[in-house]
């Protein structure tokens, strides 16, 4: 029942482009009536270089989707990946063009919780932020929270106290009715954010747990071992506030894992389920598509619908872009999905580079937004035409009748046009609330 979307928010970052020159958010909009439309309509600038704008997470809301009424969400909350600084931006006042609000140095961060490299943010049930973090302030693996005030936005510390911390972190999701809290694992910022490299594996540097908190007393209970360097990114867990089971991706291993049990078995950047609960979407960095299952309760998703980030060959099956695409760095010898390695993917005149990385999905479940970076310096070894070329943000439009997706060719938001120079999109928000905006108990 909510409205359609009309504008996003995406974290856009310099770093490792070679532009010395401040991140931004990016206000992109959405309203195909709008002469504007896919476009970038206005730039908020970070007032530090290098931070690296990752993820974004939205401030407490007010209001309720089930009453018809889209909840309010005033508030976006931007953790720094690299600097550990934090930005808090006004999207209430004028949501064309927020602007900055509050921010809190890495220094406080560092003296008052040791912790840093930032990641992902929600709103908990009882109003504060709780932000993610990859390790300490020296960059040695540690897991963990910190937490903000809900209403003045200031640090309040760590919000597992003297708990025991996991090695990593990364992503969480909770279900207040179940008192529960699951975080994945990232890798050790330390080591892992200079450079992807495989002489890594078997080192302790990717995490490889998925760890359950009873979410009332902020404590560690349980931990489910997904493998040696699975790098468990991305869990979320079902919107209906009364569902006891979710997803966890794993990077690495590119295995899903239903909790409890494996659902199916590659670099798998993102995951996101519907509003309804209905749908499961994947995306594939190295391998470049998007795939779209079927939930049933209790039962292996099925595979509905899938794109990829480049076009099938003649006669062939192709469902896969990325880092496969014909006259790549990578050469198929065997693909049981392909018959040829596919063609890149054009759209408005613009050949879209690199593999999908972050994932976005609309109140009624009918667009599906994507972006192309997932982490600059990772980025600039895998895919380095992105960094001089600039990300992209594409549409995805999706049959939420029998499943299908499709890529919608009218619209393309071109990051490589930026003013300043070619930039790094990652992170969407949608403003009124989107997919992976934690539900209102």
């Amino acid at each position: 029942m909510a409205p359609r979307e009309e504008v996003a928010y995406v974290t856009c970052t310099y770093r490792s482009t070679c532009i010395e020159q401040p991140d931004f958010l990016a206000t992109v909009d959405l309203n195909p009536r709008s002469s504007t439309y896919g476009q970038v309509i206005h730039r908020l600038p970070v007032p530090n270089l290098k931070d690296e704008l990752h993820c974004a997470g939205w401030g407490p809301a007010c209001g309720c989707f089930d009453s018809g009424a889209a909840a309010r969400r005033n508030r976006l909350v931007l953790p720094s990946l690299i600097s550990s600084r934090i930005y808090v931006v006004d999207v209430g006042s004028q949501c064309r063009e927020p602007r900055i609000c509050k921010m809190i140095e890495p220094v406080d961060v560092f003296w008052k919780c040791n912790k840093g490299y930032l990641a992902v943010t929600h709103a908990l049930p009882n109003g504060d932020i709780l932000i993610a973090n990859m390790g300490d302030a020296a960059g040695y693996g540690r897991g963990g929270f910190v937490v903000l005030d809900g209403d003045t936005f200031e640090l309040k510390g760590n919000w597992e106290g003297d708990c025991e911390a996991p090695p990593s972190g990364y992503d969480f999701c909770f279900q207040p009715r179940h008192n529960v809290l699951l975080s994945s694992a990232g890798p050790v910022p330390r080591v892992a954010l200079r450079r992807f490299c495989p002489d890594d594996f078997k080192k302790g540097i990717f995490g490889r747990r998925l760890n359950v908190w009873n979410l009332s007393c902020r404590r560690l209970t349980q931990c489910f071992d997904l493998g040696e360097d699975s790098l468990p990114l991305s869990v979320r867990s079902l919107h209906s506030p009364d569902a006891a089971e979710g997803y966890v991706g794993c990077a690495l291993s590119g295995a899903i894992f239903r909790f409890y049990r494996a659902c199916e078995a590659t670099f798998i950047a993102d995951l996101i389920i519907s509003p309804d609960d209905r749908f499961l979407f994947v995306c594939n960095w190295l391998h470049g598509d998007i795939r779209q299952y079927e939930l049933r309760r209790g039962c292996k998703p099925r595979l509905v619908g899938q794109v990829r980030e480049g076009r099938a060959p003649a006669g062939g099956a192709g469902v896969r872009g990325g880092s496969i695409l014909r006259g790549g760095p990578v050469t198929v010898c065997r693909d049981e999905e392909l018959k040829g390695q596919p063609e890149p993917l054009v759209v408005k005149c613009k050949r879209v580079c690199g593999g999908p990385a972050a994932l976005q999905l609309s109140l009624d479940g009918k667009r599906l937004y994507v972006t192309n970076s997932f982490y600059s310096a990772w980025d600039r070894q895998l895919y380095p035409s992105v960094l001089r070329e600039g990300s992209v943000m594409l549409q995805i439009d999706v049959d939420t009748d029998k499943g299908g997706l499709c890529v919608n060719e009218n619209f393309l938001v071109d990051f490589g046009k930026e003013p300043l120079g070619p930039c790094l999109a990652h992170d969407i928000r949608l403003l009124g609330g989107d997919a992976k905006s934690v539900p209102l108990p």
